[in-house]
Formats: C-alpha cells, structure tokens, sequence
C-alpha cells in the first residue's frame, strides 16, 4: 500500500490551479452512453474514481483516448448491459450509469454499489423512481435487473435531495415519452453541470439548480465537446490547509460562489478572503478562531468538507461543535486525529465537539475514507514531527496530483510504496 511521508508545521504559501470536478465529471462520463457517438471532455481530473468509470465504460464496448485532461469517448459501440460487478464494488458513482444504459437500451443489470464506507447510502430512491419511470425491477437474482419498452413521463417526488438518485433519473429521461417532473431534487452545482452538458448535446432539461427540476424527451442527441467545472471539494480543502496553518494562498480555476458555505465559516474564523472572478484568496489569521459548524444539503455547509473543517478545527481557539445531518459514519478520521493529540469528542451519533489545542504531534495514522484521509493530511501539514499517512488510495480516488500541489505550497511531502 501507498503512503505519505509528511514533515509537520509547515506553512501554505503560493499558488495552486484548481482540477475539474469529480463530481461533476463521474455522471458527464455516463452520460456520453447516452449520444451514441463521440464526446470529447476537457478538464477531466486525472483520479482513481474517473479511470473507474473509464474502465466501466470500456467493459461495456466504448472506446475511450485520454491525453492529459482531454478524453474522447465513443460509445456507438456498446454490446452489453451489465454494469461489471467488480468494478462496481469500487466506487458507488458507477450507479448513475444505470440511468444512462436505461435512457438508451431500456436496459440494465447491476449490483449494489460499493466506495467510502460513510454511511449506509442505500440507492431505494434510484429504484422507486426507476418504477415512476415504468421501468421493471427484479431483484431475485442478486443482482438488480431493470428492463421495460419505454421509458414513461412520470412524476417523481424525493424522500431526500439525493444527488445520485436526481442524477441518475435525469440520465433514465432524457428520451422519456412527454414530460418528467422531479420534485426535492439536490440543488448542488454539479447537477446543473450535468443538465448544461445534456442541454448541449440537445437534451432539454430544466430546473437544475432549484428544486423542481422538468425534464422533456428527446428523440436523440448529438456529438459534442465539454469543458468539466471547477471541484469545489478540492477549492475548500486547499483554503482549510492554508487557514489551519496560518497560510496564505491564491486558487485559480475556482468558482466561489460553489464554496460560500466554506468561505463564510473561514471568515467567521478570522480569516481574510478575497474574491476575484475565477480566483480566490485567503490570508490566514495566526490562530484560528473556533467556529461551529452542521452538514446541509446545497446551498448548505457541504457534508464533504465536514471531516477538512474538522481537523482545521483541532487547533482553533475555543470550543467547535461539528454536526453531521448526512451520512452516519463522517467522524472515522476523529480517533486519528486524536492519536495526533486533537481533543474530540463524539457525543452523539451525528455531533463532535472539538476543543482547540496548540499544537498536534505527527503519528503513524492511517485513512479510510476519501475525504477523512484529505482532513488527516491536513493534520500532518501542521503537526509536530513526521507523519506517515497509510491507505492514500482513499486520497487518490478524488484529488489530482495531490502530492505535486502540495510541494508547490512549500509542503514536505513524499509518496512511498
């Protein structure tokens, strides 16, 4: 297994470009099932979760050119239905592929899908709305077998603004007969994202970014290029590494208005914000100020920056009272943290409260989870002494030339393994 060697108090400084976002591009890549022929995708993150989906379309008959962040994908030559179960298991995005081969063919087999073990995460929205959509279920076999004639204009109302499942109807509309009303539908910038790309290629969806999103069938779509928007998770993990140790850092390729909920926190913090069109700059203040923070659905405080915020927290003046209202397993990174010296405590299911200490000692800790093995990271930046992070392959899975943009920012950081 991979690992890092980070040596602690370290101090951001410099410049960094922030990478296409992986949660905008893992449902563009299965969408390009839906057009028949050849996209071409720009800014397309170099990371584990999207050479996963690359793979999975591979295995379907897509044929597929990468050169740096550019990726031609043609998918006039799909011969098969069955999402591969292996590949599957890795990542839990493979499932709006689903909607995509559904859209197409009226067809697809899949099993649950795998990933971070945050949570329980259950994919029964994508299933009923699937039924809305007149499409049959069998789950008998093992495996979840979704076939029908047509896709039917429905009517479809979310228990919770899941990102996956919206995603994932809009992809199973697209060619629907009539009119598809999605109603709680997660508002995050990603699904416009998604809706401004199937809107290019011809699809005509409306409403991304509200909560009503209409979606009216098409008969089909054309071949189109695509620049991927910024990773806003990626924007805020940088800001948090330079507010937590008493940084100053400027981020281009960034869109700000995705990461207030992030921003108004570091300000709240003391810390200096400047916002420049597509840049961002933070200047740190010498110690943070202890600010509490509670997970929302967008435009709330995004649950995937909680565990970031977290470990930022550990070394703030004051009491933090950290509330997670998504998914149930977001603290696994706090008993690392407090092997570092962090004082964090759980006193409910879904609540940490982080009493701010001075300083935190570099350990042997280990990730396991994407965006928990990000906040110990942030930990090491500015521990004490040396630390050896395990289990990256977490970390890899959604941030680009991670280690490469922490050296630029003056971070002694080496891979081993």
């Amino acid at each position: 297994m991979s690992k890092y060697v980070i040596k602690g108090e370290n101090r951001i400084e410099g410049n960094a470009f922030i990478s296409g976002s992986k949660n905008s591009a893992l449902p563009i890549i299965a969408a390009c099932i839906l057009n028949a022929g050849s996209t071409t995708l720009y800014n397309v993150p170099n990371i584990k979760d999207t050479n996963g989906m690359f793979e999975i379309l591979k295995d379907l008959g897509c044929d597929i050119k990468k050169k740096k962040n550019k990726v031609i994908i043609n998918s006039a030559n799909i011969t098969k239905f069955q999402i591969n179960d292996t590949l599957m298991r890795e990542m839990r995005s493979s499932v709006i592929i689903a909607g995509a081969l559904l859209a197409r063919f009226r067809n697809a087999v899949f099993s649950y899908p795998g990933g971070c073990e945050i949570g329980a995460r259950p994919i029964d929205l994508h299933i009923n709305g699937f039924k809305k959509l007149g499409i049959n279920i069998d789950e008998s076999t093992g495996y979840i077998v979704c076939k029908c004639d047509r896709i039917e204009s429905s009517e479809i109302q979310l228990d919770f603004p899941s990102v996956g499942a919206t995603e994932n109807l809009i992809l199973a509309s697209v060619f629907s007969d009539g009119e598809t009303i999605i109603r709680n539908v997660a508002m995050e910038p990603e699904i416009e994202d998604l809706q401004n790309f199937l809107n290019r290629m011809g699809a005509n969806v409306q409403g991304a970014g509200s909560k009503i999103i209409r979606i009216k069938g098409v008969k089909r779509l054309k071949e189109i290029s695509y620049n991927i928007m910024p990773d806003r998770i990626e924007t805020g993990t940088f800001l948090c590494y330079a507010a937590a140790t008493s940084g100053k850092i400027s981020l281009m390729n960034c869109n700000f208005e995705h990461v207030e909920p992030v921003l108004n926190k570091l300000e709240e913090a003391n810390c200096k914000i400047y916002r420049e069109n597509n840049r961002i700059i933070l200047e740190a203040p010498k110690r943070l100020k202890a600010v509490d923070i509670q997970t929302m659905p967008y435009p709330g405080f995004p649950t995937d920056m909680q565990s970031v915020f977290l470990s930022t927290l550990t070394t703030s003046r004051g009491t933090s009272v950290v509330t997670e209202n998504i998914f149930e397993n977001r603290f696994r990174c706090a008993s690392e943290l407090v092997r570092m010296g962090a004082k964090i405590s759980i006193s409910s299911a879904n609540t940490a409260v982080v009493k701010g200490v001075k300083r935190l000692v570099g350990r042997e800790i280990k990730a396991s989870d994407l965006r928990g093995g990000a906040a110990l990271v942030g930990a090491a930046i500015k521990a004490k002494g040396i630390s050896v992070i395990d289990n990256i392959q977490y970390v890899e899975r959604g941030y680009e030339n991670f280690e490469k943009k922490l050296k630029d920012l003056n971070i002694d950081i080496t891979k081993e393994g």
